[in-house]
């Protein structure tokens, strides 16, 4: 089993304190959370970090279902001019968390129609927090670029193409040697 470091921004949330109707929780990331988040990233700078979550029980408290609106600000690197940018990120996500029960060997049944297979619960928790860093991950623009800049290529020639000698030539000049 590989060790990983600890999230960024844990914040664990025992199943069995949420209910069928729902609990919201408000998630605000500290400076120094931030911070490490915006290493973890390649970010220069994450300024600001919220997220609005709502935890719902379902199929009988054996699975949750998390939905969330995450905002935020970043800067990041333009990919062209190097300089950086600000980016504003507001984005919905909504994932389950569950498994099987003892009785049926710890298995869920899939289906292709299915949106995602579910998040392991560990231990009898789920790391909202993480949930939360990953999809603000999946909202970033991986190649940013300051507005009205573009990206001027280098053209290159290609190769000029290797010409081989034919191998029958010489068995020409063979042949034309014996005549």
């Amino acid at each position: 089993m590989i060790d990983l470091p600890p999230p960024e921004m844990s914040r664990l949330v025992r199943i069995d304190q949420i209910s069928a109707k729902g609990t919201e929780m408000k998630v605000t990331a500290s400076p120094a959370e931030r911070a490490a988040l915006a290493d973890r990233f390649d970010l220069v700078e994450i300024s600001a970090l919220d997220a609005q979550v709502t935890l719902k029980a379902i199929a009988g408290g054996t699975m949750v279902r998390l939905a969330a609106t995450i905002t935020a600000r970043l800067v990041q690197t333009c990919v062209v001019t190097l300089e950086p940018i600000e980016a504003e990120i507001d984005t919905r996500f909504s994932m389950t968390f569950g498994g099987g029960t003892e009785e049926d060997g710890g298995e869920i049944d899939l289906s292709i129609d299915d949106e995602d297979p579910p998040e392991p619960i560990v231990d009898g928790a789920i790391d909202v927090g993480e949930a939360i860093a990953e999809h603000l991950a999946l909202a970033i623009d991986p190649f940013p670029r300051k507005p009205g800049t573009a990206y001027v290529g280098v053209e290159i020639e290609p190769p000029e193409p290797e010409t081989k000698p034919n191998p029958f030539a010489a068995l020409a000049r063979f042949h034309e040697k014996k005549r």
